[in-house]
C-alpha cells in the first residue's frame, strides 16, 4: 500500500484543513484501494475516480475517506456540498423580481442588437442588479399574505437569486431570440411581413422546442456529475459569494471571496474605460506592427485585427474574453488544445496557403469576415438577385463574380465540416460506455442530484413530451399557415439532426465550455436538399442549429439548478414562463421599433441603427439559400478541397483513440474542441485566442498546480469580478456614448493602432482598378 499512499499523495496541494487532489487512478489501483476499504469496514469502495482526502495508516491497512462531495476539484470549489430545503424558493418576491428583470433585458437587447455597434446585456448584470433589489424588498415590503402565500418571506436567499439568474439566462443570456434575426432580415431586406401571428409562432415554437429536447436529455447532460458545465461555476461562485461566503486561508491569502470579488469588479469596472474608449493602445498591443507600420507582412504576421496576431499581448479583458467566454473556467487540457489549434491551423498551415495564393487569397486580406468579389471590392449580392423575388439570375452571377474569402474565413468553414463529423466519431468512441452506463442508471449519482432527489419531486419526463408536442405544432404552424415555402418533411430532418446531434454536441460543451455549433453544416445541408428557397433556408438553419443550441444552453441552466439544489419542478416552471413571456416582450420591441426609429436598418441611420445582426443574416440567406453551396464547394468551384475537412474530422479521433488504447499515457487530444474552439475567427482573431489560451493556462495550469487552495478559493471569484465589471462598464459606454453618437477621443493613444493592419488594406497583391482575379469561368 505504500505505492497507494504514494500515489495519493505525490503532487497533492494542501488546502488548510485537509489534502485535496484529482487523480486518475488505474484499475489495479483502484482494486487494491477498496480492498483497503473492504478491510477497514469504514468506508465504500470507490467506483468512479474522486477525490482522495487522506490516507490513514490503520492496523496496516491504509483507509481512504473519501469526501461526500463532487469528484471533481473545480466543482467543489464553486458549489456548496450542503443543502437547506427549508428556504423558500418559489416566492411572490422571486416570481416579481425575475419578470421585472426578464422584461427589461429581454427588451434592451433587443434593442441593442437593431443598433451599430451591438451589446449584449448578459445574465450577470441582471444577476448582480437582483440583490439589491431583493435585499431592499426583504426589509422595505411587509410581509402580508397574497394568494396563501407571504410577500415577504425573510432574507432574500440563495436559491430566489439563482432562479432568478435562471430567468434572465434562458431569456436573454445568449442574446436575442434567434428567430428575431429571420423576421429582421425577411420584414426589412426581404421586404415580406406575414404578420404578427407568424412572427409568434415562429419565436415561440423555436425557442420551446429548445426547451422541451434539453428536458428530455437531462438524464446525459445534467444528472452525471462529469457534466460539470464549467460556465455554471462561474455563477455558482458568485451566487454564494453574494449568500455565504464563507471564508479561510488560502497560501496565505486572507481576504473574504467577497470582498475579493468586489476589489476585482470595481477595478475591472474603472480599467475598461481606458482601453475601450480613451486610451485603445492598451487594447491592441501589437507592438512589432507599431515598429513597422507599413511593412505588409508584418502586419499580416503580427496584426491584431486583419493579421493572424502572433504572439502580440492584451490588456483588455474584453479582448481575451469577449468572442469566447472567460478563459478562467475551462480546464488546462482545454486550453492546451485551443492553443495547439491556433498554431498548427492558423500559425502554420495558413500563412502557407495564404502566399501560395491557395484560394487567389493574395488579393485579399489573410483574416476578414467580409466576402469579396473578382475586383476586391466588398460582395454585392444585388448584383446577382431579382431584388423583387429574391430569385438567383444565374446569368448575372455568371457575368459579375464568384464569392471569394479571406484565407481564415475559408479555412473556419472547413474548420466546421471538420468539427461535425469529429464530434459524432469522438462521441462514440471515448463516451459511448458512459452514455450506455447513465442510460442504464449504473452511474452512481454526485451530492448534488442526490441532495436534490432527497429534498424535491422530479420532473416527469412527459412533461417535457407534451411540450415538445406543442412547440411542434407551433412550428408546422409556422411553416405552413404562411407561404414560407419550407415542407413539413424539411423541418423533420432539421429536428432529427438537431437530436442527433444534442448529445455528442451537449457532452462536450458540459466538459469543456466550447460549443461545436451546427450553423455551417445547416447552410450546407439546406442548400443542397432545397436549393433557391431563401426564406426556407433560414427557417431551416433556425430548426436546426438553435434547436440544439437552445437545448444545450437550457440544459446548463438545469445543471446550475441543481448547483443550487432548487425543486426541479420550480426549474422547469421558471424556464418556462421566462421563456414564453420573454419573446412577447422581444416581438413587441421589434414591431415597436419598425414604426418608431426612422430608416431602421439603413446602413446610413442617423443614430446607429444599422441592424447588423439581420444585415448578416440577410446576407447569408443569399450566399447559401440563393446561390446556394453548389456554386462554391461542388466540384471543380473555387472551396471544393473544403469538403475533404469532413473525411479528417471523422479521422483524427481513431487515430487518438487507437493510440491511446496502446499507450495510454498519450495525452487525451479533444478533436471537437481542436476543430471548433477557434470558431470564431473571423470575426474574432488568433490574437484574441492566444491571449485567451495564455490567461487559461496561467491560472488554470501553472496557478493550479503550485497554489491549488488559492485557484480554489479565488480563480472563479476572479472571473465573475472580470466579467461583470467588464459588462457594466461596457453598458455605461454604450447607452452614454454609443447611442449618443459621440467620438472616441483623437490622440496617439487612439490613432496609433490605425495601420493597415487595423483597417484592412494589408494585401500582398492588391488587385489594381480595372483589373480582376479568380479563374476564368465560374
Amino acid at each position: 500500500m505504500e505505492k497507494i499512499r504514494d500515489l495519493v499523495f505525490k503532487d497533492s496541494p494542501a488546502t488548510d484543513d485537509h489534502f485535496e487532489t484529482k487523480t486518475e487512478f488505474g484499475a489495479s489501483d483502484v482494486q487494491a484501494l477498496n480492498l483497503s476499504i473492504s478491510k477497514s469496514n469504514e468506508f465504500d469502495p470507490i467506483t468512479t475516480n474522486g477525490a482522495l482526502d487522506e490516507v490513514i495508516a490503520d492496523d496496516g491497512y491504509a483507509a481512504v475517506h473519501v469526501e461526500d462531495d463532487s469528484p471533481y476539484p473545480e466543482v467543489r470549489s464553486a458549489v456548496p456540498s450542503t443543502d437547506d430545503p427549508s428556504l423558500p424558493q418559489n416566492t411572490i418576491r422571486m416570481v416579481v423580481i425575475g419578470f421585472i428583470l426578464t422584461t427589461i433585458g429581454s427588451g434592451m437587447n433587443l434593442l441593442f442588437s437593431l443598433h451599430s455597434p451591438s451589446l449584449t446585456i448578459s445574465t450577470y448584470v441582471t444577476s448582480i442588479l437582483a440583490y439589491p433589489i431583493g435585499r431592499a424588498w426583504e426589509k422595505i415590503v411587509p410581509n402580508w399574505t397574497v394568494f396563501g402565500l407571504p410577500l415577504n418571506p425573510g432574507p432574500f436567499n440563495l436559491k430566489e437569486h439563482a432562479i432568478v439568474t435562471i430567468m434572465g439566462s434562458v431569456s436573454f443570456g445568449g442574446g436575442t431570440a434567434y428567430a428575431t434575426d429571420i423576421l429582421l432580415a425577411q420584414n426589412q431586406f426581404y421586404k415580406s411581413d406575414f404578420g404578427i401571428g407568424y412572427s409568434l409562432c415562429m419565436i415561440l415554437s423555436t425557442q420551446l422546442i429548445g426547451l422541451s429536447m434539453g428536458g428530455l436529455a437531462r438524464k446525459f447532460l445534467v444528472e452525471p456529475s462529469s457534466a460539470i458545465w464549467p460556465a455554471n461555476l462561474v455563477t455558482s461562485t458568485f451566487l454564494t459569494n453574494m449568500h455565504i461566503n464563507e471564508n479561510h486561508p488560502a497560501n496565505g491569502w486572507r481576504i473574504s471571496r467577497l470582498k475579493f470579488f468586489s476589489v476585482v469588479f470595481i477595478c475591472s469596472f474603472i480599467w475598461y474605460f481606458f482601453p475601450g474608449y480613451i486610451f485603445q493602445f492598451f487594447s491592441y498591443l501589437c507592438w512589432c506592427v507599431y515598429i513597422k507600420p507599413s511593412n505588409i507582412v508584418v502586419n499580416q504576421i503580427f496584426g491584431a485585427s486583419t493579421g493572424l496576431g502572433l504572439l502580440q499581448p492584451t490588456l483588455d479583458w474584453n479582448q481575451v474574453s469577449g468572442y469566447i467566454g472567460s478563459p478562467l473556467i475551462p480546464n488546462a487540457t482545454v486550453m492546451w488544445t485551443v492553443l495547439a489549434s491556433i498554431v498548427i491551423i492558423f500559425w502554420i498551415i495558413t500563412p502557407i496557403l495564404y502566399y501560395k495564393n491557395v484560394w487567389y487569397s493574395r488579393s485579399f486580406p489573410i483574416s476578414s469576415s467580409d466576402s469579396y468579389d473578382r475586383f476586391g471590392q466588398d460582395y454585392d449580392v444585388s448584383k446577382i438577385v431579382n431584388v423583387d423575388t429574391l430569385t438567383f439570375d444565374k446569368t448575372a452571377y455568371r457575368e459579375y463574380s464568384p464569392l471569394f474569402l479571406s484565407t481564415t474565413f475559408a479555412i473556419s468553414y472547413g474548420l466546421s465540416f471538420a468539427s461535425t463529423t469529429a464530434t459524432i466519431v469522438h462521441t462514440i468512441l471515448f463516451h459511448g460506455k458512459d452514455i450506455v452506463r447513465q442510460f442504464k442508471s449504473e452511474e452512481k449519482p454526485d451530492v448534488h442530484l442526490r441532495l436534490v432527489r432527497k429534498s424535491y419531486r422530479e420532473v416527469p419526463w412527459w412533461w417535457y413530451f407534451i411540450l415538445f408536442l406543442i412547440s411542434f405544432a407551433l412550428s408546422i404552424a409556422t411553416i405552413r399557415a404562411w407561404p414560407t415555402e419550407m415542407p413539413v418533411w424539411g423541418l423533420i430532418v432539421a429536428l432529427i439532426i438537431a437530436g442527433v446531434f444534442l448529445l455528442p454536441v451537449g457532452i462536450i460543451y458540459s466538459q469543456t465550455n466550447i460549443a461545436v455549433g451546427l450553423n455551417v453544416i445547416s447552410e450546407l445541408i439546406v442548400g443542397y436538399m432545397i436549393p433557391g428557397k431563401p426564406l426556407c433556408m433560414m427557417l431551416f438553419k433556425t430548426f436546426l442549429y438553435i434547436t440544439n443550441n437552445q437545448a444545450v444552453l437550457f440544459a446548463q441552466d438545469m445543471k446550475l439548478g441543481q448547483y443550487m439544489h432548487i425543486s426541479p419542478v420550480t426549474t422547469f416552471v421558471a424556464q418556462a414562463l421566462a421563456t414564453v413571456w420573454s419573446c412577447f416582450v422581444q416581438l413587441g420591441v421589434l414591431r415597436w421599433a419598425y414604426g418608431a426609429i426612422d430608416n431602421l436598418c439603413d446602413q446610413h441611420q442617423a443614430s446607429g441603427y444599422t441592424c447588423p445582426n439581420g444585415r448578416v443574416f440577410f446576407n447569408a440567406l443569399i450566399i447559401w439559400g440563393v446561390i446556394g453551396p453548389k456554386l462554391s464547394y461542388s466540384a471543380g468551384q473555387i472551396y471544393h478541397n473544403l469538403t475533404y475537412f469532413f473525411l479528417i474530422g471523422a479521422v483524427l479521433p481513431v487515430i487518438i483513440w487507437a493510440i491511446r488504447k496502446k499507450y495510454s499515457k498519450f495525452p487525451l487530444i479533444n478533436t471537437p474542441v481542436f476543430w471548433s474552439a477557434t470558431g470564431y475567427i473571423p470575426p474574432a482573431n488568433c490574437f484574441n485566442y492566444f491571449n485567451y489560451s495564455l490567461v487559461g493556462l496561467i491560472f488554470g495550469f501553472f496557478i493550479k498546480k503550485r497554489y491549488f487552495a488559492w485557484w480554489s478559493k479565488y480563480n472563479y471569484s476572479l472571473s465573475a469580478g472580470l466579467d461583470i465589471g467588464l459588462a457594466w462598464l461596457m453598458l455605461m459606454i454604450f447607452l452614454c456614448l454609443n447611442l449618443t453618437n459621440a467620438k472616441f477621443p483623437t490622440w496617439w493613444g487612439n490613432s496609433v493602432i490605425e495601420t493597415p493592419d487595423y483597417l484592412g488594406t494589408a494585401i500582398s497583391d492588391p488587385i489594381p482598378s480595372g483589373g480582376s482575379v479568380g479563374p476564368s469561368l465560374w
